[in-house]
């Protein structure tokens, strides 16, 4: 398996993934409507290109074809999405997408987990901050705010915050 940043390219193999992801990974935990509402036909081709492109958005592939992504935003340490292909689940393309987007970050590392991807998530440290419900094109799906915290460094934690006592 090959990890790369994500090009222009491959804006429709991803968006293509992406769907196919949601509607046959997720079926079990969300609704027909609501999968639809979360991954439409129609996605605006440029828009998801935009949105991919303004964070740091990494491609698995194998065999020349792409099998995961996941792209976070570094500087707010949001990890956005993550996907593998159907067929490619549970074969370590979302760990290894997922350990290279995290490593790309120094601080703490937020999600919001769908319900399908809740376990994975917790095995690789995170914690449920909130349950939350969002709308999706007049759906209202279930996601979990999820954090995994990062230790201080011992520089970083040697450093006390000024007050009125310690000048």
């Amino acid at each position: 398996m090959i990890i790369r940043r994500y090009e222009h390219p491959d804006c429709r193999a991803v968006a293509d993934l992406f769907r196919s992801a949601v509607h046959v990974l997720a079926a079990a935990d969300y609704t027909p409507q609501e999968l639809e509402a979360w991954a439409p036909q129609d996605r605006d081709p440029a828009a998801w290109d935009r949105s991919l492109s303004a964070n740091l958005c990494l491609v698995a592939l194998e065999c020349g074809s792409i099998v995961g992504f996941g792209d976070i935003d570094v500087r707010r340490g949001y990890l956005d999405r993550l996907f593998v292909r159907p067929d490619m689940a549970g074969r370590g393309v979302g760990g290894a997408l997922c350990a290279a987007l995290e490593a790309a970050v120094d601080g703490d590392i937020l999600v919001h987990s769908s319900r399908t991807a809740l376990g994975f998530f917790k095995k690789r440290g995170y914690e449920v901050v909130r349950a939350q419900r969002v709308e999706r094109r007049g759906e209202m799906l279930e996601n979990f705010v999820m954090i995994r915290r990062r230790p201080q460094t011992k520089a970083a934690a040697q450093v006390r915050p000024l007050d009125a006592r310690n000048g």
